[in-house]
C-alpha cells in the first residue's frame, strides 16, 4: 500500500490508534502515515463519517452533517499529504449561488462569487450607497481572515505560549476582532437585511451576533467570498469515505464496528487501548477524535485532567427534517436562508432554553436520481441542557416547519419519506447534551481556552476534533486533526 514505503524507523516507536473515524481522525490519521507511522483507526460505527453522516428512508439518502464546505483548499491538502490529488478521489463544484437569502420582506439576495457581482446583488436590493459600504466592508473581512488564519486558525493552541503572538494580536485588534460582530458589522453597513446576512453565521459557532466576538467575522468571509462548494457525487458523506479510502491506501488499518473502551495508561504515558471485543491494541500515543465529554468519562475514567471542561458550555442544538421527495422543484436554490421577522429575541428564547418563536431556517435542496430529490430544514433550537420535553415539543415544531416550508414554495410534504432529528436523536448518535455543534465559542472557549488538543498529565495523549481549537466546522475539524498528527510528528512525548 502506498504509505508502507515511509514506514521505515518511525515504525520502531509502535503504532498510533486513532479513536474515531470521522474528519478530524481521518485527517490525523492521513497526515501520520504520510509521516511515517503505524497507524490503527478505531471506528465503532460500520462507516466512517462521524458528524459527517448519513442516512436513509427508503430510496432515499440524507446527509445527516454539515451541508456547507468551505474552504476546499484545505480539504485539497490533505489529500495531498499522501500524494493523492483531491479531483480524483472527490470532485467538488461550487455553488452558483452560494447561498439565496430570503427576508420577511419578500426580498431577497443571492451571495455569488466574485466582489464586483456581489456589490451589483447588493446594489439592485440596498441601494449604490449601501454598495460602496459592502465593497469597503468586504476588505475588512478580508483583512480579518488574513489576520487570523495563521496565528489563530491554523495554528497549535494547546499551549499558553502559543496564544503570546503580540504582532498577530496587534493586527486581529486593529481589524476590529475584538469587538462584538454585531456592532462590527453594523458599523460597516446600514441595511438591516446586509447586516444579518453577515451575522447569522455567529450560530455556527453557537453564538448570538451580540454575543460573538467580531473575529467569528471570518465564518462570514468563509462562505461569502470563499465560496461553498458540495461533492459532485454522493453528497457531503463523500468527503469521509474518500478521506478513509485514501487512509487505508496509504497504509493505515481501518477498523470497523468495534469500540474502544479505554485508553491503558501508566506512569509513562498512554500504553494501549482497549476494545469492545476484549482486544488490546499496543499504542505509543493515541488520539480521541470523537465527542470530548463523554470521550472523558467513557474512554478515560478518572484522568478528567483539563480545567476548561469543568463546565463546558454547549452550544444549542437543532432540529433537523429530511424529505424524501418524487419530483424536482425548480427555482430553489441549493443553500437557501430563510429569515424570519425577529431576531434578537429569537436568540434570547435560545438563551432561555425555549424554541425560537419566529426561527430562520436553513433550507438545502439537492437533486438526487432522475426525477427525484431529497430537502432538509434546520431551525436552531435548545441542546439538552435546557430540559425540555422533546416528546412533546418535537411533534409541535414538526408540525410548525411543516408549514413554514409549504409556505415557502415546497408544497405539502406531510406524506413525503422524512427523517427528524432532534436533541435526544443526536444524544443517541454521542453527541453531548444533544448539539451536534459541540462547546459554543465564547471567549472562555476560544484559542488556548478551548480543551486542549494534547493531555497535560498523560503523554502520548492527544484530541482531535470540535471540542479543540480551531473549533466547530470542516475546515477546523481536518485542521485540529493535522495539529494532532503534528504534535506526535514533532516527537511531543
Amino acid at each position: 500500500m502506498g504509505g508502507r514505503s515511509h514506514a521505515s524507523p518511525a515504525a520502531a516507536n509502535g503504532p498510533v490508534v486513532v479513536v474515531g473515524a470521522g474528519l478530524a481522525g481521518l485527517s490525523a490519521a492521513i497526515h501520520l502515515v504520510a509521516g511515517g507511522r503505524e497507524v490503527v483507526v478505531v471506528e465503532a460505527g460500520q462507516e466512517p463519517g462521524g458528524c459527517c453522516g448519513t442516512a436513509e428512508v427508503g430510496p432515499y439518502r440524507f446527509d445527516t452533517g454539515p451541508s456547507v464546505l468551505t474552504m476546499p483548499d484545505v480539504l485539497a491538502a490533505t489529500f495531498g499529504a499522501v500524494g493523492e490529488d483531491i479531483d480524483r478521489w472527490l470532485p467538488l463544484r461550487r455553488l452558483d449561488p452560494f447561498y439565496r437569502l430570503a427576508f420577511p420582506d419578500g426580498s431577497e439576495l443571492d451571495v455569488v462569487a466574485g466582489a464586483l457581482e456581489m456589490a451589483e446583488n447588493v446594489r439592485e436590493l440596498c441601494g449604490p450607497d449601501e454598495a460602496t459600504r459592502y465593497l469597503r466592508f468586504r476588505r475588512r473581512l478580508g483583512a480579518m481572515f488574513e489576520a487570523e488564519w495563521s496565528s489563530f486558525i491554523d495554528a497549535d493552541m494547546s499551549r499558553l505560549r502559543d496564544m503570546a503572538r503580540p504582532y498577530a494580536l496587534l493586527r486581529l485588534a486593529a481589524a476590529g476582532g475584538f469587538r462584538r460582530l454585531d456592532r462590527f458589522v453594523a458599523g460597516q453597513l446600514r441595511d438591516e437585511r446586509l447586516i444579518r446576512a453577515h451575522t447569522f453565521q455567529s450560530l455556527y459557532v453557537g453564538l448570538a451576533p451580540h454575543q460573538a466576538l467580531a473575529i467569528y467575522a471570518v465564518v462570514a468571509h468563509m462562505d461569502t467570498v470563499g465560496g461553498v462548494y458540495f461533492p459532485r457525487d454522493g453528497g457531503m458523506h463523500a468527503i469521509p469515505r474518500a478521506l478513509a479510502d485514501v487512509t487505508e491506501k496509504a497504509g493505515a488499518q481501518m477498523r470497523y464496528g468495534v469500540r474502544a473502551e479505554r485508553v491503558e495508561v501508566d506512569g509513562a504515558g498512554v500504553r494501549a487501548v482497549r476494545l469492545d471485543t476484549g482486544e488490546r491494541i499496543a499504542a505509543s500515543h493515541v488520539v480521541i477524535a470523537c465527542d470530548r465529554v463523554r470521550a472523558q468519562t467513557e474512554l478515560l475514567p478518572g484522568l478528567a485532567d483539563d480545567w476548561r471542561l469543568r463546565r463546558p458550555r454547549y452550544s444549542p442544538s437543532c432540529l433537523v427534517m429530511h424529505f424524501g421527495l418524487d419530483r424536482r422543484i425548480p427555482g430553489h436554490t441549493h443553500h437557501t436562508l430563510r429569515f424570519g421577522r425577529a431576531w434578537r429575541s429569537t436568540f434570547a428564547a435560545l438563551a432561555a432554553g425555549r424554541p425560537q418563536p419566529d426561527p430562520s431556517l436553513l433550507i438545502t435542496y439537492v437533486d438526487a436520481p432522475p426525477g427525484q430529490a431529497v430537502l432538509s430544514a434546520l431551525e436552531p433550537v435548545p441542546n439538552l441542557v435546557s430540559g425540555a420535553d422533546w416528546g412533546r415539543l418535537t411533534p409541535r415544531l414538526e408540525e410548525r416547519l411543516l408549514g413554514r416550508l409549504a409556505e415557502a414554495g415546497y408544497g405539502d410534504l406531510s406524506e413525503r419519506p422524512r427523517r427528524t432529528f432532534d436533541p435526544p436523536a443526536w444524544a443517541r448518535l454521542g453527541h453531548s447534551a444533544g448539539t451536534p455543534f459541540a462547546l459554543d465559542h465564547r471567549f472562555t472557549q476560544t484559542a488556548w481556552l478551548r480543551p486542549s488538543g494534547r493531555s497535560r498529565r498523560v503523554p502520548g495523549l492527544h484530541f482531535a476534533g470540535m471540542y479543540t481549537a480551531p473549533g466547530v466546522g470542516v475546515p477546523p475539524a481536518l485542521i485540529s486533526g493535522r495539529l494532532a498528527a503534528a504534535r506526535i510528528l514533532e516527537g511531543s512525548r
